[in-house]
């Protein structure tokens, strides 16, 4: 009996190969050229920042100018959000957006000195649960 296996293991690298090779031609937008920030708009919101993807920012108003007061706890529900300083800025002047050092020593986005947020419950693009919470979370206006 012939042994197949090595057959099948060569088939199954070219193969695998092959399939990556068809999907880089498939998938032509680079990560390098995805927005890191953009605008969205929903109605009776208006225009609202967002990440690449379309996830909503939101600001915290308890916040001071280049520092985040939203910590422990609270970074648990409100992410910080953070895209690398060369990301493409969609719709906005890329000098508006500033990196700030978090109490806890990690980066973070801001928006004209603003930090900028997620909000843990908007798990889609164009999801806004956040804005208006406790009249102290709200969407980025452009």
């Amino acid at each position: 009996m012939k042994n197949t296996l090595p057959t099948f293991a060569l088939l199954f690298i070219l193969g695998f190969f092959a399939t990556g090779i068809l999907l880089s031609a498939v998938i032509p937008t680079k990560a390098d050229d995805m927005p890191g920030v953009k605008i969205m708009e929903k109605e009776l919101l208006g225009k609202f920042l967002a990440d690449g993807k379309g996830v909503s920012l939101y600001s915290f108003s308890k916040d001071d100018k280049n520092a985040s007061n939203c910590i422990e706890g609270c970074a648990v529900n409100w992410p910080p959000f953070y895209v690398d300083p060369s990301a493409v800025i969609e719709g906005c002047e890329s000098s508006d957006f500033t990196s700030i050092i978090r109490p806890d020593g990690k980066q973070q986005t801001a928006y004209k000195g603003m930090p900028l947020y997620y909000f843990k419950n908007d798990k889609y693009p164009n999801d806004t649960f956040g804005h208006g919470i406790g009249e102290v979370w709200f969407l980025v206006v452009p």
